[in-house]
Order: structure tokens, then sequence, then C-alpha cells
């Protein structure tokens, strides 16, 4: 049974920064193999990680809705299937899947129960499981993933970052005990430190496992559009960010 780890966070604090070096520690400290989920509709994760994706879950899913989108003679699961392993992006010892863009409106029973199924039947193959999810938590909300053992919420070093985290941790509490383990992180920090930040980071009730430092490296990795996975091991970023995952005794 994989081990499940989700990292949450509004978008633009380092969220997707962190999954692909959550990844790249999995994969150096040999951990075991890793099947990661790009559930962000922002979808990003596959450049961080030096990935090519091709297709989409929400492309997948707009297809079952056209009958005539199924070949003659297959049914739909068989069909799912075969769509579901061509958007599976294969690496050593990690996978990729990307969930794409929303549905937009209208009831989600459909295609949640579609997701969930697969992700149950994929997970099995892995070791871990590792979600880039979005804000408001709908794949944990809906139950298209299973329960998280470890889930990080990701704030960047400004007080509004902070108070979001905060509205993340009140809606994990009413999931219930569908997460084991929360933390808080906070990205980007400068010089100054996070002192002045230290009673909003209290109002939230998360334990702060660490922080991550403003790293030149990766403002100039996205810049030149370089996969953040391939940081150097001098990365002040990468240092942090495997010395949190060792305090999460990952």
């Amino acid at each position: 049974m994989a081990q499940h780890i989700a990292v949450a966070g509004k978008g633009g604090t380092g969220k997707t920064t962190f999954v692909a070096l959550l990844t790249r520690y999995l994969l150096e400290r040999e951990k075991g193999t890793v099947l990661a989920v790009d559930a962000d509709p922002n979808a990003n994760l596959n450049e961080a990680l030096g990935l090519t994706v091709t297709s989409y879950i929400s492309d997948i899913l707009e297809e079952t809705k056209n009958p005539k989108a199924i070949p003659p003679g297959m049914s739909k699961d068989i069909f799912i299937d075969y769509r579901m392993s061509q958007a599976l992006v294969e690496h050593d010892h990690l996978d990729l899947l990307v969930m794409g863009n929303p549905q937009g409106p209208g009831c989600y029973c459909y295609p949640s129960d579609l997701l969930r199924k697969q992700i149950e039947g994929l997970t099995g193959n892995y070791d871990y499981l590792v979600v880039d999810n979005e804000a408001g938590l709908e794949h944990i909300s809906r139950g298209i993933l299973p329960k998280v053992q470890h889930l990080f919420v990701i704030s960047d070093s400004s007080a509004r970052g902070i108070r979001s985290a905060g509205r993340v941790h009140q809606l994990v509490k009413s999931l219930g005990n569908k997460v084991e383990n929360i933390y808080l992180i906070v990205t980007r920090v400068g010089e100054e430190g996070i002192g002045a930040l230290q009673e909003e980071i209290e109002k939230t009730e998360l334990p702060l496992i660490g922080t991550i430092p403003l790293d030149p490296l990766v403002v100039s990795y996205d810049t030149e559009g370089k996969p953040l996975f391939e940081l150097p091991d001098d990365s002040v970023a990468l240092k942090a960010v495997y010395g949190i995952l060792q305090k999460a005794n990952l």
C-alpha cells in the first residue's frame, strides 16, 4: 500500500517546487517508486520534474461524455483504462498523472468515482503517492484521494499567505480523519526571518515544520525554463526541503 503525501496551498507560494524536490528526495534516498499526481488546475509539475505530458485526465473525462469517442465493440471501462494508460507519463521509478482543468459546473459524482477507482488501482503499484493539490483540497474532500498520511501546507512569507494556510487547516479539520499528519512550511524567507509572522502562524494552529529560504537558483531555473528537479546540491532551497522531510521522518 502506497504512503500518501499531499501538498496544498494557494498559487505562487512555491508548492510545485516543494513537490518536485520532495519527489527527488524520495528517489535519491531510494525510498521506492513514486506516482506523482498534479491535481492543481494550473498544472506545471511536469515542467518542474522535466517530464513531457501529452494527455490530461480532464480530457479523458470529457471524452467519456461523447459515446462516439468510444470505438465500436469497446466498453466504456476498457476505453477509460486504455486512455488512462496513455495519460501516464513513465520515467525511472517515477510516473506522473496530470489532472488538467476542472470539469466545470454540474455534478462531480461520476468523474470523482471514476478517478477514485483509477487511482486506487494504480497506487498498489507504487511505494509513494505524491499529490500537488489545489488550495481548496477538492480531490481530498470528494474522496478522490484516499487517506493522506502527510499533508504539507505551503505559505510564502507574507501575512496574507499565512492566513490562507490557516484557512486550508480549517478545511482539513472539516474533512474529519482523512489527514493523519499536517505541517506548515513557510517559503521564500529572506534574511529577516519570520519573526514578524509568528503571531499569524500561531493563529493557524498549524505546526511549523520548517522554512525554505529565498533561493536565487530557483528563480534562475524558473526564468530559464530548467526543471527544478535538477537543482544543484548546493541549492539552499534543496537543502531546506531535505531537512524538512527528514524531520517528518520521510
